[in-house]
Order: C-alpha cells, then sequence, then structure tokens
C-alpha cells in the first residue's frame, strides 16, 4: 500500500468485480475505505472460487484492506444509517462508489439533499441501467464471435477474461480521483455514472474496431493469428507450444534470424513484391504462406534450443502454460516479489495477496492488509464515523438493525 490518498473516506455499497475493485485500488494508494454488507454477506459473499470449507477467495481477494459494517439494508433504519455514514461531515468524506440501482435509496438527488458537494459514482452493467454484467456486455458487443478457432463456426465462444469489469473498476477509481480533485477547486459535487458496456464501446472505439466494423463490416475469426502483424502458436521439436509475435521490425528480423529463415522469406518476399520488415501488415496478408515456413522451423529445434536462439535475438515470444506453471517456472511471476505479501485470510487460508501493482521509485510500499471479516468494523465505524454512543451502538445490534464479525 502507498499513502498518498491517506484520510480520504470512501463508503462502498457494492458487490462482484467493477465497483469493489474501484475502492480496492484507491484503498491500496491509501484511502480509508468502509464497506456497508448486509447482514450475512452480500450477493457475493460467497462467490466461487471458493475454500474448503466455502469461504470466497474471490471476496477477500476484491476487499483487502477495507473496513466492514453490518447492516439490515431492508429496513428503513439500515437505510438511514447507511445515507449518515454517506453523507457525514468532513472535506475528505461525502464519497460513494456504489453498484446499486440508480433510482434507488443510494440515489444521488437524495443523498445529495443531505450533502450537496457529495461525489457519488455508480457502475452499471449497461448505459440504460439495466442489468449487465461482463459475460452478457461481451455477448451483446460481439467479442465471443471474434473468439475462437474456426472463422466458419456460428458458435460464440466466451472470453472468460472478465476485461469490462476490470476496465471499469480502474476507470472509475481514476474518476472519483478526478471529481475529487474539482470539489477541491469548486466546492461542487459530482454525480458520475460509468457502465460496463460504454467501457466496452470506449475500449473498442480507441482501438480502431468500430472504425474497422464501420468500414469493411465485422471482423471474421482469425483463432491463434495475431490480427495486423505476425504471430500465433508453433510446436517444437520436443512438443512444447509457443506463442510467437513479431509486430516491430526488429522483432520481425530477430525471429526470421533466429529461426534461420532469411533466405526463404527474402525469396518469399521477391516472389509477392512487399517488405515484411517494412510492412507489418504483409506478414498477416501473407500468413497462410509464412506460417507454413515458420512451423517447419520452429519443428527442427527443442524448446530450450529456441529460448537460447530467441534470447540472443530479442524476440517477442513465450510458452503456453496453465496458471500453476507459470508460479513455479516463471521468475517474473514468483509469488515471492515485492507485489505480493503473505496474508492469513478470513477464509483461514495462507496465501500470497497483491498489492498495488505500480510501484513508486523512493517510496516505501506499507503491507498489504487482509480483507475484513464480514461486520467487523461495524461498532468501530459507527463509533468513529457517526460518534454514536456505546449505548447506542448496543441498541442498533439489540434490534438486529446491525450485526458484528462473522467469521
Amino acid at each position: 500500500m502507498y499513502p498518498f490518498l491517506s484520510g480520504l473516506r470512501i463508503i462502498e455499497c457494492a458487490s462482484f468485480i467493477a465497483a469493489p475493485s474501484c475502492a480496492l485500488h484507491l484503498r491500496q494508494f491509501g484511502a480509508e475505505v468502509i464497506r456497508v454488507d448486509p447482514i450475512g454477506g452480500g450477493p457475493d459473499f460467497r462467490r466461487w472460487p471458493v475454500s474448503d470449507q466455502g469461504h470466497s477467495f474471490y471476496w477477500e481477494g476484491l476487499n483487502k484492506g477495507k473496513r466492514s459494517i453490518a447492516i439490515d439494508l431492508a429496513r428503513p433504519e439500515g437505510r438511514e444509517l447507511v445515507t449518515e455514514l454517506i453523507t457525514a461531515p468532513g472535506a475528505d468524506a461525502g464519497i460513494l462508489i456504489t453498484n446499486f440501482p440508480k433510482d434507488g435509496f443510494l440515489a444521488h438527488h437524495r443523498l445529495q439533499a443531505r450533502r450537496p458537494d457529495l461525489i457519488s459514482v455508480r457502475v452499471m452493467g449497461w448505459s440504460d441501467g439495466g442489468t449487465g454484467v461482463d459475460y452478457t456486455v461481451n455477448a451483446g458487443i460481439g467479442i465471443p464471435y471474434l473468439t475462437g478457432n474456426d472463422p466458419r463456426a456460428d458458435q460464440p465462444v466466451n472470453h472468460v477474461l472478465p476485461a469490462w469489469d476490470l476496465l471499469t473498476g480502474a476507470y472509475a477509481a481514476f474518476a472519483t480521483l478526478a471529481a475529487e480533485r474539482d470539489r477541491l477547486r469548486s466546492g461542487r459535487g459530482h454525480e458520475v455514472t460509468l457502465s460496463l458496456s460504454d467501457m466496452a464501446l470506449a475500449a473498442l472505439g480507441h482501438t480502431g474496431q468500430i472504425a474497422e466494423v464501420l468500414a469493411t463490416g465485422d471482423r471474421p475469426r482469425f483463432g491463434n493469428a495475431l490480427f495486423g502483424a505476425f504471430g500465433r502458436d508453433f510446436v517444437t521439436a520436443d512438443g512444447h507450444r509457443l506463442m510467437v509475435v513479431a509486430i516491430t521490425a526488429r522483432q520481425w528480423t530477430g525471429l526470421v534470424a533466429a529461426v534461420d529463415l532469411s533466405a526463404p522469406v527474402a525469396q518469399l518476399e521477391a516472389e509477392l513484391g512487399v517488405s515484411f520488415t517494412k510492412d507489418e501488415g504483409q506478414r498477416f496478408i501473407h500468413r497462410e504462406r509464412l506460417f507454413p515456413l515458420f512451423e517447419q522451423a520452429i519443428a527442427r529445434f527443442s524448446r530450450d534450443e529456441l529460448c537460447s536462439r530467441f534470447e540472443k535475438a530479442a524476440v517477442c515470444w513465450n510458452d503456453y502454460r496453465t496458471l500453476s506453471q507459470g508460479l513455479k517456472d516463471d521468475p517474473r511471476l514468483s509469488l515471492a516479489s515485492a507485489l505480493f505479501d503473505d496474508l492469513l485470510h478470513p477464509s483461514g487460508a495462507r496465501y500470497p495477496a497483491p498489492g498495488p501493482a505500480a510501484f513508486f521509485a523512493g517510496t516505501a510500499r506499507a503491507p498489504v492488509e487482509r480483507a475484513p471479516h464480514l461486520g467487523e468494523h461495524t461498532d468501530e465505524v459507527l463509533a468513529g464515523v457517526l460518534s454514536l454512543s456505546a449505548s447506542r451502538i448496543g441498541a442498533l445490534h439489540d434490534a438486529g438493525l446491525v450485526a458484528g464479525r462473522v467469521a
């Protein structure tokens, strides 16, 4: 963790990936994050992957370092407590991150009536407020028809990485800080809405894919071939599968030299009247002529022989591995790196947990903090943020409006 956002207080009312990851990023740069959890846990409290005892590794991974207060959100008195937490005074407070419905009890206009400079950052599935998750947004935007091997197949192939969730969470953190910076200068609050569908559209627009569709229609599937340049999976003499990529001219010339294909490639260039070195697109256009050359060349070498040749020639490549193999075999993916701290988590399992992915030279990183137990900080938050007395807090427990730690 880093201390750069120390003093900033975030109230999080959220579940799943995008909004909780937004608050996680802010926490790992020093902000205080208070999670408002339903008593017994929200819809992601037992989300897979889980331990043998059913504790969610997913939940404790996304909520590291946060504090948890458990409140009965179904009762008006519980919702009033949440409103008081969100709108509590303080120059560094009054910031909500949520994926609750836009028109519910956490509607911006309702909260803003209690605190005019409120910042609310709301993550949604679809831009019209409709329910959506990464898989359904992906289905609607066409990614499953770009994924897969057979260009003729009608069957979609879902992408397993929740890209729009992760991008939306990171972008929401950026938007939160932009809104807070403007509030410091202007005193204004902000209602910020950000949807997975808009994040997906923006990302595809930024990378030219919307322009491509408008100009030439939908892109077909190309399997493991890298679109627009040279890249694909190849098998070595001893059966290892490698991903080899050549985008830049330097990567291309290094690869050609490393597998002793300078003469055949030059002959093909002369035949076609093109330069593969100068134009990466030509490598893609003529991939059906190039791939067999590289298949045969790479199949002549063992994986270790290619590794040595590729390293000398600065070729861009890697082995295909499972996650467990990568963590075990590649020192660049070591769980002993400065990215991780070994923690005992609420699940009772001990394993390395990542801190901020960015490293700031000259600034010490504080240790990563575990996720809270559900309701672990209920009394602390009620006393510290709302200044409630012990007797008042006890009455809330007796009434079943709040709950303490659940192991």
